[in-house]
């Protein structure tokens, strides 16, 4: 038998909190893991506080996750770095936007042998396609470590409650694969390992996009039809951008959880349809809504609506994509909500 896996989760929001719940638990269950999993907190003060403290003493993220109890092998620390030292598996599972600052830290200090996991759902502004790139090959291109993916329908406070979901994990490697299962898969946590881990980070991004014109679609209050439209049509902009900008992309992958599942759900649940809802219906900025509605969490539709904008506009094919290119105009170019659907009237879909 090998060394045990040591595990680091970089990240203790609602999300990291959530699966913090289950890699905790099963770390402890099993013997190719260590006990003790470090998680990275952004240390807040919290009615006088610090919250690495609290969550140390009653094993519970106030913040971020209330009402939800940390396996007790789960210790907050407050400094990646040290976090960090001496893990072989990371877990990533912080807004995007935080992800150079975080890997900036790490850089030089990492094991040899480690390798890591992105759970964050989003693209980076970097050096890959017209100034865009995949997270996780962000993640492996700064600190030299391979990277797999897990996305899926998983809202975190259904996960959190122990709600039976599924969940796809993305990765190449024929070791770390299982262990990776084993890491994540619990009785209510169901993981299916695929190696089209391109496919799935991307729908994890893309899918954020066509929520925005899901909760557009609701504060118009256009009804089911309306947005299950919006839905396929999303699904089948998606499948069209990453055939269109990636090789090897299998269409099966979006039949997974990461894909077709995940859109539903978060169409129907997540934070991107709630506050473009809201955005219609009072009109007030995103920025706003999203300090208002989400409790210092960060919104991704948006911003990845931008960042695939770019790539967009870079090949001149806006109008081949119209529902995210809607959304982009709608976010960032002040376009009347209520034209969401005039620009989907000559979808490519229907021609």
């Amino acid at each position: 038998m090998g060394e045990k896996a040591k595990v680091c989760i970089i990240g203790s929001g609602n999300w990291g909190s959530a699966i913090a719940r289950i890699v905790g638990e099963n770390a402890k269950k099993y013997d190719e893991f260590e006990t003790i999993v470090n998680m990275w907190v952004y240390e807040e003060m919290i009615d006088g506080q610090k919250l690495t403290e609290i969550i140390n003493t009653t094993h519970e993220n106030v913040k971020y996750l209330k009402g939800y109890k940390l396996p007790e092998n789960v210790v907050a620390v407050p400094d990646v770095v040290e976090a960090a030292k001496g893990a072989t598996i990371l877990v990533f599972v912080l807004p995007h936007q935080f992800v150079p600052g975080i890997c900036k830290k790490l850089k030089g200090t990492i094991e040899r042998g480690t390798y890591g996991i992105s759970l964050i759902k989003g693209l980076m502004n970097s050096e890959g396609q017209a100034g865009i790139e995949l997270i996780s090959k962000y993640i492996n291109r700064e600190l030299d470590i391979p990277v797999s993916v897990l996305m899926g329908a998983n809202l975190a406070p259904e996960v959190a409650a122990g709600n039976f979901c599924e969940t796809t994990i993305g990765c190449i490697d024929k070791i770390q694969g299982p262990a990776l299962k084993s890491l994540f898969q619990s009785d209510s946590f169901r993981v299916v390992v695929v190696n089209d881990s391109t496919a799935v980070e991307l729908c994890g991004a893309l899918k954020n996009i066509v929520a925005v014109g899901a909760g557009i679609v609701d504060g118009l209050g256009l009804g089911d039809n309306t947005k299950a439209a919006v839905i396929r049509l999303g699904l089948m902009e998606m499948m069209s951008f990453a055939k269109k900008f990636y090789d090897g992309i299998q269409t099966e992958t979006f039949l997974e959880s990461c894909g077709v599942a995940d859109l539903v759900t978060t169409c129907y649940g997540g934070r991107n349809r709630r506050v473009a809802e809201a955005f219609v219906k009072t009109g007030k900025s995103i920025e706003e809504l999203e300090k208002e509605l989400l409790n210092g969490q960060k919104l991704q539709g948006p911003q990845t609506a931008h960042e695939v904008h770019v790539m967009l506009k870079d090949k001149g094919i806006e109008n081949s994509f119209p529902l995210l290119t809607a959304v982009y105009r709608i976010c960032y170019e002040d376009k009347p909500a209520n034209q969401l659907i005039s620009c989907l009237h000559d979808h490519p879909e229907h021609m």
